[in-house]
């Protein structure tokens, strides 16, 4: 599905849910490509030294939040990178703007009922370390999905799909919108 025809630069950002597969399409998207990847969770993590679970214990989210974009502005003056972003990276307006202008947003969507086992045994997710599991991603869903809609120059559906088929759907998109 495209959202719009215009290829903006050279940087590609996975925006999306957690579990619907930024970082395992985005290392394929990337040696493909021939690009460098990122995962934006874990350059937080190696620049504190701790996992995101202890940032948020002592952080919380508002700390954690300024940390991802600090990181999000260092990463998107890289050229030619591939980033999985945080699920909720595109919560903060600054983090919006920063990827809109320095890169093309692809949003991977996945839907509830594939997500949660997806996620099921993810312990380094704060977000999920609670009792009620589907209550907390359906809510991120409907918090998100509307920001994640109006950002994204291509959508692309993970459900039932391998890596390598979302990732040629990208570069198939990529090669068709190429200016």
């Amino acid at each position: 599905m495209i959202m719009t025809n215009k290829i903006k630069h050279s940087n590609l950002y996975l925006i999306g849910p957690m579990g619907a597969g930024k970082s395992s399409v985005g290392k394929q998207l990337a040696k493909q490509l021939g690009m460098d990847f990122y995962d934006s969770d874990e350059e937080i993590e190696k620049s504190t030294g701790v996992d995101l679970g202890w940032i948020f214990d002592i952080e919380g989210e508002d700390g954690f939040r300024k940390r991802e974009t600090a990181v999000l502005a260092d990463l998107t003056q890289h050229a030619n990178i591939v980033l999985a972003t945080g699920g909720g990276t595109v919560v903060e307006s600054a983090n919006q703007q920063m990827l809109s202008e320095r890169g093309v947003l692809i949003y991977l969507e996945v839907s509830l009922e594939h997500q949660e086992p997806r996620v099921v045994n993810e312990s380094r997710r704060p977000a999920l370390r609670v009792k009620n599991r589907q209550e907390v991603l359906k809510q991120l869903q409907e918090e998100r999905l509307p920001i994640y809609e109006s950002l994204a120059d291509f959508k692309v559906h993970t459900d039932n799909r391998s890596v390598r088929a979302v990732t040629d759907d990208i570069i198939a998109w990529l090669k068709e919108h190429k200016k």
